[in-house]
């Protein structure tokens, strides 16, 4: 009798544990790498000049590498629209958002429900099936996060509140779009020259954006130098194409909860950087939400 062939060990069964982990770490930081550039420059002629950079790198990234370009117009239009998404109206948001001093955790609160959204509208737009453990998990996610932020929302006036919060919810509303657009229309694409097409209309927009709203004055300190090189090499370069892969191998539903993990993570940073304390309930909030994104990433 012939012996079954046993199964080959998958290669990326590791990376598959370890991606989404180093993910969050990244992603992460993009709160703390606006914080420390934002009171140097205005949000959108940041993200301009970042989006810019990013191009230009990735451009000879490009050309060292002959990486392929997409094939069909189609394409090009659908990674376009994905980009636009996911970060020009998320970052411009949140960005904006902090700029007008909304905290970074009330701002990762809002975009904190970007998984219960998904969860909402994937079963429809993309026809996955959302199971009774997973909304569990979700709603545990959430009220982790609100938990770990619950106490900076008192240093907000409540009249402010209200205005702060609105490019926040436009963020929340690109981010989750953006995620599921892709994953419907474009979830396969190279990432070198994916990753200017992304870019590309958003550095248009956000330039057009700034020349008409805002003075586009740099002030050009070694810290202001040091956020933006942070946000185009670790956020821009690694953490995004981090997303990219995530959201070509899971479901939408599992590739959002990781965002759960972004303020408690946000927190720990902003302890050991800026000396921000954490609460009792903040370290509850922390466990809960690591407890909701394990339950909301199981696939059976």
């Amino acid at each position: 009798m012939t012996q079954a062939t046993p199964p080959r060990p998958s290669a990326s069964s590791p990376l598959d544990s370890f991606i989404p982990l180093l993910f969050v770490a990244l992603w992460s930081t993009g709160f703390i790498g606006a914080k420390l550039g934002l009171p140097y420059v205005e949000p959108l002629t940041f993200l301009a000049l970042r989006f810019a950079i990013v191009i230009v790198l990735m451009l000879a990234v490009v050309a060292v590498a002959r990486a392929p370009w997409p094939p069909a117009g189609r394409a090009w239009l659908h990674i376009g629209v994905s980009g636009l998404l996911v970060h020009g109206v998320y970052l411009g948001g949140v960005f904006v958002a902090i700029g007008h001093g909304l905290p970074s955790g009330i701002t990762a609160l809002v975009v904190g429900l970007q998984p219960l959204l998904t969860a909402l509208v994937a079963g429809a737009l993309l026809g996955e099936k959302v199971r009774p453990a997973q909304w569990v998990g979700l709603a545990l996610g959430f009220t982790g996060v609100a938990l770990v932020v619950a106490g900076k929302v008192a240093t907000v006036p409540a009249g402010a509140l209200w205005g702060m919060l609105l490019p926040a919810v436009i963020a929340l509303l690109g981010i989750t779009a953006g995620t599921l657009y892709q994953k419907r229309f474009c979830p396969s694409f190279d990432l070198r020259t994916g990753s200017v097409i992304q870019y590309l209309p958003c550095a248009v927009a956000m330039a057009v954006l700034a020349y008409a709203t805002e003075s586009m004055a740099v002030s050009w300190t070694g810290e202001f130098v040091f956020a933006l090189g942070w946000l185009v090499l670790v956020l821009s370069l690694g953490a995004v194409s981090l997303l990219n892969l995530l959201i070509r191998r899971g479901g939408a539903v599992n590739v959002a909860s990781l965002f759960y993990l972004t303020p408690p993570t946000t927190a720990l940073i902003a302890w050991a950087m800026f000396g921000e304390t954490l609460s009792g309930w903040a370290l509850v909030g922390m466990a809960l939400a690591v407890a909701g994104v394990w339950l909301a990433r199981q696939t059976r």
